[in-house]
């Protein structure tokens, strides 16, 4: 999609060679219309598997995944990264760090929404190192759930989590992959 990669480049700041702040794009601001486009075109990508549900991780995934979940018509789930008043106690729950906020958190889903008849797509904005898709590739496994393929807006290629989830097998789908970060740029595959 030329107009994310132009969004990119006009909205993206480059904070390191490892790191990219998307806040104005996907992370803190989101654009409806380029969610909802973005939500078609994994739709379109992963439309002749007969999918159950949308997964992902709250919350930069959850635009995304409402979109792609929309077109598709079917509900999406979100893991939880904290236990709340009214979180069900029977859950499915993975530890994973997160590259971008620097700690190690629980993910939750609860077992009342992901079961073995499910076939689940999912969906995330960002893959850095891949630890959060992988902790929730381990929730689907527990559940007996089947993965139909992992879709990220956008694929930090450099780095090794879209690598090691398709060495699984995984069908992987990114709208844009980046390259390289180096000298404060952003450059694309």
């Amino acid at each position: 999609m030329d107009i994310l990669k132009q969004l990119i480049m006009q909205h993206g700041i480059v904070m390191s060679n490892q790191t990219l702040q998307l806040d104005a794009l996907l992370n803190h601001q989101v654009d409806p219309k380029l969610m909802m486009e973005v939500g078609k075109e994994f739709a379109r990508r992963f439309r002749e598997q007969p999918i159950t549900k949308v997964l992902t991780i709250e919350s930069s995934g959850i635009a995304v995944a409402f979109a792609t979940a929309l077109e598709l018509g079917v509900p999406l789930v979100f893991a939880r990264r904290k236990k709340t008043l009214t979180t069900d106690g029977d859950v499915w729950c993975e530890r994973v760090p997160s590259f971008t906020k620097g700690i190690v958190t629980d993910i939750l889903v609860s077992k009342s929404v992901l079961s073995a008849s499910d076939r689940v797509l999912m969906i995330d904005d960002i893959i850095a190192n891949g630890d959060a898709a992988r902790g929730l590739i381990r929730i689907l496994e527990r559940a007996g759930a089947e993965l139909a393929g992992v879709g990220v807006v956008v694929e930090k290629s450099f780095q090794a989590g879209a690598r090691t989830i398709r060495e699984q097998g995984v069908r992987f789908e990114s709208i844009v992959q980046i390259k390289s970060l180096d000298n404060g740029k952003v450059e694309f595959e």
